[in-house]
């Protein structure tokens, strides 16, 4: 889409979805230049972290010590990528100190976030603070590391695709291999 004079893409997020619905999440987010390999490399099927692979690592694993109503499932630091799944659990902690369950945030959206402002406890703000402390690490270590400025993002619908998507995950650096990571 144009918008003056410029290409703008459109946002893959559910316009009518309310991101801090609990709920489990499959989420990828990619390096700018995925041909670098950051994050280190593989090496008969399992992978080899670098400096910043170690930190996306650790950063990755230090979101539930942000996030109190977050549970990580399985992950997987990949040399240009990363794949996690994100647990969000009731209640819902907002930044008014009160306590809201899944059929309030509805409500609470419609009064309060009128100007998409980023929303505390959603996955949106989670992979926003991820990347911004990857990001702060790289710069503090003259790295030329970048993101890309999106990421992918999938609601988990049943037990079936939760365990299809764990089994991608933990057997993604066999397939990265073959080109198919």
């Amino acid at each position: 889409m144009l918008y003056k004079g410029r290409y703008r893409v459109e946002s893959i997020r559910l316009s009518n979805w309310d991101y801090r619905t609990p709920g489990y999440y499959f989420i990828t987010i990619c390096v700018e230049q995925r041909y670098r390999e950051p994050f280190g490399y593989i090496k008969n099927g399992y992978m080899c972290l670098s400096n910043i692979g170690t930190m996306a690592h650790r950063y990755w694993f230090d979101i539930p010590k942000h996030f109190p109503n977050v549970s990580l499932d399985v992950f997987v630091i990949m040399p240009d990528h990363m794949h996690g799944i994100i647990w969000i659990r009731e209640p819902v902690e907002t930044c008014h100190g009160m306590s809201l369950h899944a059929d309030q945030i509805k409500h609470y959206d419609h009064q309060f976030n009128k100007f998409s402002k980023p929303i505390s406890q959603s996955i949106p703000m989670i992979v926003n603070q991820y990347k911004s402390a990857v990001t702060r690490w790289c710069r503090q270590h003259q790295s030329g590391f970048q993101w890309q400025p999106r990421y992918y993002e999938h609601i988990i619908r049943n037990e079936q695709a939760f365990h299809n998507i764990q089994r991608y995950i933990i057997n993604n650096p066999k397939k990265y291999l073959c080109g198919h990571g």
